[in-house]
């Protein structure tokens, strides 16, 4: 008895039979799979560098979200839900900051100010030194920065005119705003966030990769805890020594800059000490003597006791590793890139060492 072919399958016989597959070695197919990914590699470094100032946001607001995540897990091991404890977290860093705009901002603006009114005495002093009266004589150096600094065109030239200091502060409140808001963001969804991207390996080594995360997201909340610390020790220990030597009128302003300078990994802690030398030198050289013996005391301290103390629980980098860390985050993303430089490289040597190193041994 014969059977009637179904319609698809006279359809088939119609067309033919299919042809084997595509070889994907065959040049042509390389060649065009290979140019296809080019151009969506050449798109997507484009794109990014395009949003690249977005993307230095999201990265800062990580970058604190991890290093407020201590305190909120501080919190919530005292009973204190989550999100309570992002709110008591987030209202107590804006309290602090209020209260430092109230009660320090002033301080530090009219000491800015005296700083700058000494200035023009700093350079007549400058002058009679020898060697610089012969610079000042065959160049016009003192009076040229003299000019520059007490002229009325040293702002406009610094920002770009009035306008240009407009808009600089609405964009510095912007970002503020922005960081701010994502960072209370990221505190508050920091467990969902790990445990979505977690799910993204395969279960055999879900377990694993969970808690690899879990220790760079401390590690990166311990640095960030651990460099405020010593910012503190190094702004606090030149509070009381500048009160000590005779230059009280400008320690505040002058400890806050070494305290936010000491945040920059290698190279802040060295800039604030040259700064208060520097004016220290123009009060009074025995001043200045005093100010370089205590910074180069100082600094050995915090190498050597504070800093290991601090981050002994957060990052172990090696100090070669550290420099090259930081000469290559600056050299990327500027003082952001030298922030994140030292947890980052913490980070990828900690997988070095628990994936390849380990894998590597097994063998």
């Amino acid at each position: 008895m014969s059977r009637t072919p179904p319609e698809g399958d006279a359809d088939d016989s119609r067309l033919g039979q299919p042809g084997p597959p595509l070889d994907h070695r065959a040049p042509f197919y390389m060649g065009f799979v290979g140019a296809v990914g080019a151009l969506v590699a050449y798109w997507l470094l484009t794109n990014i560098a395009a949003i690249g100032s977005t993307l230095i946001l999201i990265v800062v607001s990580l970058f604190l979200a991890a290093g407020l995540n201590p305190a909120v897990t501080f919190f919530e091991r005292r009973g204190l839900r989550r999100s309570y404890a992002v709110v008591v977290v987030i209202a107590a860093v804006l309290v602090a900051v209020v209260l430092f705009l109230v009660a320090i901002v002033p301080v530090i603006t009219d000491q800015v100010k005296s700083l700058t009114d000494q200035a023009p005495t700093w350079f007549d002093q400058l002058q009679q030194n020898q060697t610089v009266k012969d610079l000042d004589d065959e160049y016009d150096v003192i009076d040229k920065a003299r000019d520059y600094v007490t002229g009325g065109d040293f702002v406009s030239t610094l920002f770009g005119g009035a306008i240009g200091i407009g808009l600089r502060v609405l964009s510095a409140l912007f970002n503020a705003f922005i960081i701010l808001v994502l960072t209370l963001y990221f505190l508050s969804s920091l467990d969902t966030t790990k445990k979505a991207l977690y799910r993204l390996a395969p279960a055999s080594r879900r377990d694993r990769v969970s808690r690899l995360g879990n220790r760079i997201v401390e590690s990166v909340g311990g640095y960030v805890s651990g460099a405020f610390i010593v910012a503190m020790c190094a702004g606090l220990s030149s509070l009381v020594f500048l009160f000590a030597v005779g230059l009280g009128k400008y320690a505040v302003a002058l400890a806050f800059v070494v305290a936010l300078l000491d945040v920059i990994p290698m190279i802040g802690a060295t800039i604030g000490a040259v700064v208060v030398t520097a004016i220290a030198f123009a009060e009074d050289p025995k001043t200045g003597i005093l100010c370089i013996v205590f910074y180069v005391v100082y600094q050995q301290v915090e190498n050597y006791l504070i800093y290991p103390r601090v981050m002994s629980k957060s990052v172990d980098v090696p100090g070669a590793v550290t420099v090259i860390a930081a000469l290559v985050g600056a050299a990327l993303l500027g003082v952001v890139g030298a922030l994140l430089a030292i947890p980052t490289a913490a980070a990828v040597l900690m997988l070095t060492r628990e994936v390849f190193v380990r894998r590597q041994d097994a063998r």
